[in-house]
């Protein structure tokens, strides 16, 4: 009995030695390395740069990154293995099979949320309830990105409508009220700077097809920047009306995009490297000035502001079209597609829940989006965030050589390249006074011009900055909402794979094609393709599902 006495006090001291102090534990042993398959990754390999100091420093990690490249899914739900953190593109069948085959770890068993994921359960609590509702046997197997804290609050604009405006002044900043516009505007901007910064050819646009699912990624873009409308599945879902838009709808909107993007091709303003180059391929060409539109700021301004283009008075800047209503995410407490998860045969399920609860404190989040507090950014006297010199640097010039670290990485090269966010940026950070976690907004009234451009621009459309400009523009609200997709059996997914590859293929031959003529045939032989490979059913799958979604979103208003 004594003995068994000892034994037990011996446990209990081990338990709260190991509760209180795992993390320091582990930094006097070797590193851990964890395996995260992220399925919205563009990085393979072993994180560098500053957030892999961040992972060692703070939980004594290594993060392996693999990426949902042509074939790993299948692999890795076949080996029964997908890591140690797991990172799903949607709430979609791959993740609900996953769920079945009981390949992801349940986040109550041995209590590991109440232990190791406080901070989650406490602020994040509507999130996992909605990842309850959507497993079958009712337990929570992760927890969606962008979680928002209030109902009601909407997302920074995702399609901001980068342009040069430089070129746009130069040009006497024609008026813009649709699509057709553009393509004058950017011929005109050709004439105007026909080389990038090395003297190579410039271009309107530059596309990647990395991205690409079950349509041409950048068109289907184009019809949600544009219309306002929202991918869903094999077309477009209008949160307005509930109306769907099949991609091989005739004269729809996907197809209609297809068409402006041939139009741009046949006039010399689409990058001839795009259906072959990678993200990082495009993101050097923007970089280096080859390009005068972007739909998105992270593809677009995000990487040509840098300081050598503003030193020269060269910026891009929104120029929404009067006609296009972009659509506009609103935030939600139940968080979003892209669902954090752990693998359950990992050996390490509370250090993923300790670093995933971490990345779901205001510091985590902070730090991910940011880098280190201290040296990227800080709060005020009066709990005001802001960016340090090198933090603003960071996040406005990524690129840049200055921001290389010891180790002759890049901030953006040493960024998180799980490619998944916890909060939503608009939401409001607890730790200050009252901001949101994005930095645009910090001070935007205050905030003085980086160049004599972008004072023009600010005063030429009376916007104190971008977020401003935009929110004050027209734009069409996506709803948040509980909605899950229905069902679909095994079948739908091979029709679908099929019919989705026969879209994305005809889709860029569409883009490159040399006459309208050519065009018209691609999109012909597409929809003759896609039917005979099985659209119909994903159509009919689809249009019950819009209605679906429709009806909850309704009931939820």
């Amino acid at each position: 009995m004594k003995k068994k006495i000892a034994t037990a006090i011996v446990l209990i001291l081990c338990l709260a030695f190991c509760s209180c102090d795992g993390t320091n534990r582990r930094k006097d042993s070797a590193p851990i390395n964890l395996t995260v398959f992220s399925q919205v990754a563009n990085y393979t390999g072993i994180q560098v740069g500053w957030f892999a100091d961040v992972m060692l420093e703070r939980f004594n990690v290594v993060l392996n990154i693999i990426p949902d490249t042509e074939g790993t899914y299948e692999t890795r739900f076949a080996a029964e293995s997908f890591g140690d953190l797991v990172i799903f593109g949607s709430k979609g069948n791959e993740y609900i099979n996953a769920v079945k085959t009981g390949l992801l770890y349940d986040w109550e068993q041995d209590d590991l949320l109440n232990n190791y994921g406080s901070y989650i359960k406490e602020n994040m609590g509507e999130a996992l309830e909605a990842n309850r509702k959507i497993n079958a046997d009712g337990h929570i197997y992760g927890m969606g990105n962008n979680v928002g804290g209030d109902d009601g609050a909407v997302a920074d604009h995702f399609y901001t409508w980068d342009i040069r405006w430089d070129l746009y002044e130069k040009l006497g900043c024609p008026r813009i009220d649709k699509l057709d516009d553009m393509i004058r505007l950017f011929e005109d901007m050709k004439e105007l700077e026909p080389t990038d910064d090395n003297g190579e050819p410039s271009y309107a646009l530059s596309m990647w097809p990395d991205w690409d699912g079950s349509m041409m990624m950048y068109a289907k873009a184009l019809a949600s920047g544009y219309y306002g409308y929202d991918e869903l599945e094999m077309g477009l879902y209008d949160p307005e009306t509930g109306e769907f838009h099949g991609a091989l709808e005739k004269d729809g909107p996907y197809i209609e995009m297809l068409g402006f993007l041939n139009k741009l091709y046949r006039k010399g303003l689409i990058d001839p490297d795009s259906m072959t180059q990678t993200y990082i391929d495009m993101a050097q060409k923007m970089i280096n000035g080859g390009c005068f539109f972007s739909l998105f700021d992270y593809a677009g301004s995000n990487y040509f502001n840098n300081v050598a283009h503003l030193s020269e008075d060269k910026i891009m800047l929104p120029l929404l079209p009067s006609e296009a209503s972009p659509a506009v995410y609103e935030i939600s407490k139940y968080g979003g597609q892209q669902l954090w998860c752990i693998g359950a045969n990992t050996h390490y399920p509370e250090l993923c829940m300790e670093i995933l609860n971490w990345l779901c404190t205001p510091e985590g989040f902070m730090t991910m989006e940011y880098g280190k507090q201290g040296v990227n950014w800080d709060y005020d006297e009066n709990g005001y965030p802001y960016l340090t010199e090198i933090g603003l640097m960071c996040v406005t010039d990524g690129s840049n050589p200055e921001t290389k670290d010891e180790n002759g990485y890049t901030f953006n090269q040493g960024q998180c390249q799980i490619n998944n966010t916890t909060w939503a940026r608009d939401a409001f950070n607890p730790d200050s006074n009252g901001a949101t976690y994005n930095w645009n907004n910090w001070g935007e009234e205050t905030a003085e011009p980086r160049c004599k451009t972008e004072a023009d621009w600010k005063e030429y459309n009376s916007a104190l900055g971008v977020g401003d400009y935009l929110k004050h523009r027209n734009y069409t609200l996506i709803p948040a909402t509980t909605f899950s997709n229905l069902a679909k059996d095994d079948e739908y997914d091979i029709i679908i794979a099929q019919v989705s590859k026969c879209i994305v293929t005809y889709s860029w031959k569409a883009v490159y094609s040399d006459t309208e003529e050519e065009f018209n045939k691609n999109i012909n032989e597409m929809t003759e393709r896609g039917y005979a490979y099985g659209y119909e059913t994903c159509l009919e799958w689809t249009v019950r599902n819009a209605a679906a979604r429709h009806r909850v979103e309704l009931s939820e208003k």
